[in-house]
């Protein structure tokens, strides 16, 4: 890709985020938290938080996100990281790097979904979810 090729495209929730978004943000996000089993756990994320302005002629390119992207490497600190794409329609939320496409128009970022879950299942009693599939592979 040249320098020329505009920003990535963001698909969120089967729809796109307008192409006149602006990167605002690069950063390390690290939570340290215990469950409700009393098991302390951590996660680290890289988060790049995504706004759209009224400005519908503003475009980021390529090559100024690579710029940004250098300048946040200090503090990101390695390349092993989840993404996370943050983005408000109505609510802030949190969206992981799910795939991402090279299109002939340049990168099309697909986002997946975050979701809630007790993470001690085992000690809180939550029954697991039973399965109606059979031990035998493909007759689900």
């Amino acid at each position: 890709m040249n320098s020329s090729t505009s920003l990535p495209t963001v698909l969120w929730r089967l729809s796109f985020v307008p192409g006149h978004f602006h990167v605002t943000e690069v950063g390390r996000v690290h939570k340290d938290f215990i469950d409700c089993g009393g098991t302390v756990r951590s996660a680290t994320a890289c988060v790049l938080q995504v706004w759209v302005a009224d400005d519908t002629e503003h475009r980021i390119d390529t090559s100024k996100l690579a710029r940004v992207l250098r300048l946040a490497a200090p503090l990101v600190k390695t390349t092993d990281l989840p993404v996370e794409v943050e983005y408000e329609s109505g609510v802030v939320s949190q969206y992981p790097l799910a795939a991402i496409e090279l299109t002939p128009s340049g990168l099309l970022l697909h986002l997946g979904n975050k979701h809630t879950a007790c993470l001690a299942k085992d000690r809180c009693g939550v029954a697991p979810v039973e399965s109606n599939c059979c031990e035998t592979p493909g007759c689900c």
